[in-house]
């Protein structure tokens, strides 16, 4: 028989009290970018020959590790690694599974990436088996040859072999499609129904103006909160309350039963909530997407004696995280900022 002293309730893991910025706003949300390199060129993130960054300013894997693990540490919930393409980085399914260890610790609630699904079909199974759950795929178009023109040459079959992978792998996949003026118009109903119909969630994504891509920013944008009218008069829209912890504001489609999230930067600003916080992939913290300032970590991550140094730079930065972003769309005119998309992923 066990002695009464020897029966202890399990010692629940510790949970560090996230860091607050000036507004009070928790920020429990890592975006780490893991290069800027995409296999895709495409109109809205980059121009046609976009110059990368050398391999060498890239943090090794080994530093992304280290980097991730310093904000988990001081309260990070949620990590998704981003690109650029994160699925072109080399070793990325080794970087996964290093950082698992804070899913099996207690310490990380989800671990999670944004891909444009090129790769997809090749990883979906291993990203399944290091203890991702949920993915998100990046989706503008069904229509092969306007996927190719968006994408400039991008194969749409790779994609949707990806889905169906991750899908079969047991995945969860959200669909992102930024709703680009000429194009979603005519494949909003389409993307519903096949999003819905494999038990996907789709959300549309307002173009936002970040660096010079050779497209017509002002061209290209759409208002979501007059599209969503539009979509009103031919389907069922149910606002609901809950909300994925991000700026997506969702509705229930009565007629698939489905989910459609609208993520509107311009059209209905979603900073209020804001809980994330950007690096990019050579150790450069950006507490805004839309906003230029940002704070050089990889000095304090590389020198082994700085790691408290390396805390107090991101507490530091986080208190200093800006109320809103920049953009702006208004009297025919733009205004953006010059860092491209693939910088940080979006």
């Amino acid at each position: 028989m066990i002695a009464a002293e020897t029966l202890q309730a399990p010692v629940a893991p510790h949970r560090p009290a996230p860091l607050t910025d000036g507004y009070g706003r928790a920020v429990t949300y890592l975006r780490l970018s893991v290069t800027d390199r995409c296999d895709l060129r495409c109109t809205y993130c980059m121009p046609q020959h976009m110059v990368f960054l050398p391999r060498r300013d890239l943090l090794s894997l080994e530093e992304l590790d280290q980097l991730a693990s310093a904000f988990v540490g001081l309260g990070v919930r949620k990590l998704r690694l981003t690109g650029g393409e994160p699925l072109a980085r080399k070793g990325i399914l080794t970087l996964v599974d290093r950082l698992s260890r804070h899913l099996g610790s207690g310490a990380l609630d989800e671990l999670t990436l944004t891909t444009n699904g090129s790769q997809l079909a090749s990883h979906a199974r291993a990203l399944r088996d290091s203890g991702v759950r949920r993915i998100n795929v990046s989706l503008d178009t069904l229509d092969a040859g306007q996927y190719r023109d968006i994408t400039r040459g991008g194969d749409i079959a790779a994609v949707l072999d990806g889905i169906d992978a991750a899908l079969a792998a047991g995945l969860k996949v959200k669909l992102n499609t930024v709703a680009l003026r000429g194009v979603i118009e005519g494949q909003a109903d389409g993307l519903i129904r096949f999003a819905h119909a494999r038990g996907m969630t789709l959300t549309l994504i307002e173009t936002m103006p970040l660096g010079e891509t050779g497209a017509d920013r002002l061209g290209q944008f759409l208002s979501l909160a007059t599209f969503r009218r539009e979509l009103g008069e031919r389907w069922s829209l149910t606002d609901l309350a809950e909300r994925s912890g991000g700026p997506a504001a969702y509705v229930q489609v009565a007629e698939t039963g489905g989910r459609l999230g609208f993520i509107t930067p311009l059209s209905c600003n979603f900073c209020a909530g804001c809980n994330r916080v950007r690096v990019s992939s050579t150790g450069r913290l950006y507490t805004c997407m839309g906003q230029e300032g940002s704070v050089d970590l990889r000095a304090a991550l590389r020198d082994a004696t700085q790691a408290e140094t390396l805390a107090v730079l991101i507490a530091e930065a986080i208190g200093r995280k800006p109320k809103g972003h920049a953009f702006e769309f208004a009297a025919g005119r733009v205004t953006g900022i010059s860092r491209h998309m693939s910088t940080l992923g979006g």
